[in-house]
């Protein structure tokens, strides 16, 4: 038997009353939530005139445990980490952000300079620095009103 939690404030916001409680009550269950967050690392990318920039939320890592290679204008982000003997004596009662092993693929943009591409890790973070091809910056000028 399993049991289902039942909210009746929301039993007039369906069509069926009590359906939605029944997926609420399992999706929101810390046995399938904690077996649903994604095991890899959250990524933001921006460009500015001059690169295109990568950031990749890694805590608890050390630059030694990524892998970055380029291979036919994709960058792929590796990380392949043996857990420590210090993270093995812990009995977490709630483990969010443990990356044990995961790959990042990113195709480059044509307008990207594979050859001037600098990484580092900071705080966490790793970020990734491609420089733009000089043809794919952007050309500014001032337009004269006649």
């Amino acid at each position: 038997m399993t049991l289902v939690k039942f909210n009746p404030d929301k039993r007039n916001s369906s069509l069926l009353p009590g359906f939605s409680d029944v997926f609420d009550s399992i999706f929101n269950d810390t046995f399938f939530n904690d077996r649903m967050v994604t095991r890899v690392p959250a990524v933001n990318i921006s460009e500015t005139e001059n690169n295109y920039h990568v950031e990749l939320a890694a805590p608890g890592l050390k630059k030694e445990d990524f892998k970055l290679n380029l291979e036919r204008n994709v960058l792929n982000i590796a990380v392949e980490q043996t857990a420590s003997q210090e993270d093995n004596q812990k009995n977490y009662s709630k483990r969010e952000y443990s990356y044990n092993a995961f790959v990042r693929s990113f195709t480059l943009p044509e307008s990207a300079d594979d050859s001037q591409i600098n990484a580092s890790y900071t705080d966490g973070i790793l970020r990734i620095d491609i420089a733009k091809r000089e043809e794919a910056k952007s050309v500014r000028r001032q337009i004269e009103i006649k």
